[in-house]
């Protein structure tokens, strides 16, 4: 590095390793450290804050905490196919606008981050409560009995996770529908392909990276949630981001709720590495 560039990333690498590396360092050591009979963090190197999240406690095999996992994984890949399958004509609708309108649709995508995501999610408490449209909707349906509310249930939770993360999908994916070539489809429908195979052949392919980009950006925040499933699951749905927050708060076991922390951080890393790997082999591809 030139001595002029190093001046000047000098402030910003400082900056990230006080307050980014130095902390995720000291998590990763409390992740290895016991709980003392006051709460307090003692420097007893051990295992079992990693072996008790994988369920072996001191009582035998505990299927909580990988039930914990298992729920946060199903919910985030649930969100994200959601997301998919409400962002894609979403995507297509949007690109194929006036241009004059195009600035217009992308606003109204981004709107609810202008209010803060704890509004949003009390918001849907009182959209999904009981004796509004939407429950006598589902009751109507037989989802749910005569007089009963989507709220608190995993329905409501999922709906919050999908409005919530759906601009995440839309974003990426419409970038990606933008840049179509369409003569591969032309030239595919010529050939006698169908609709689906036209998608398929044509269309998928050249998406592709704003669909994956997409999906990491829905799966990985989405695994980690708390704020949502905590308030519209009425604390009944718990995953990694709940587990982390009782262990910080009420259970003040910091040593096991780091190792929850860096689990989850590990799991983030290895989602990155995949899709990095995955548009690596894509490249390679292009090029031969």
């Amino acid at each position: 590095m030139k001595p002029r560039a190093a001046l000047t990333a000098g402030p910003g690498v400082l900056w990230l390793a006080l307050f980014l590396l130095l902390p995720l360092l000291c998590v990763a050591a409390i992740s290895f450290m016991t709980r003392g009979d006051a709460g307090d963090v003692q420097g007893n190197f051990t295992l079992e804050n990693y072996k008790r999240l994988l369920g072996f406690g001191l009582l035998g095999f505990e299927p909580l905490y990988p039930q914990i996992l298992l729920r946060s994984f199903v919910v985030g890949f649930a969100t994200a196919a959601l997301c998919v399958l409400a962002a894609l004509p979403m995507a297509f609708f949007i690109a194929g606008l006036p241009a004059r309108w195009k600035n217009l649709a992308l606003i109204l995508v981004v709107i609810p981050f202008w209010t803060n995501l704890l509004v949003r999610t009390y918001a849907w408490q009182l959209l999904l409560g009981p004796e509004t449209p939407l429950s006598k909707l589902a009751a109507a349906a037989g989802v749910i009995a005569p007089g009963d509310g989507l709220y608190p249930s995993m329905a409501a939770v999922m709906i919050g996770m999908v409005c919530d993360f759906l601009p995440f999908m839309v974003l990426p994916l419409y970038a990606s529908v933008e840049k179509l070539d369409w003569t591969l489809a032309e030239a595919a429908a010529d050939l006698g392909a169908d609709k689906w195979n036209v998608f398929r052949h044509a269309l998928l392919p050249q998406i592709l990276p704003g669909l994956a980009a997409g999906f990491l950006l829905v799966f990985l925040p989405a695994t980690g949630q708390f704020v949502i499933p905590d308030l519209l699951g009425g604390a009944k749905t718990m995953m990694l981001g709940n587990a982390i927050q009782q262990q910080f708060g009420p259970a003040r076991d910091w040593p096991f709720g780091s190792a929850i922390a860096m689990t989850a951080l590990a799991l983030v890393l290895l989602g990155l590495w995949l899709h990095a790997r995955a548009a690596r082999d894509r490249e390679v591809e292009a090029i031969v």
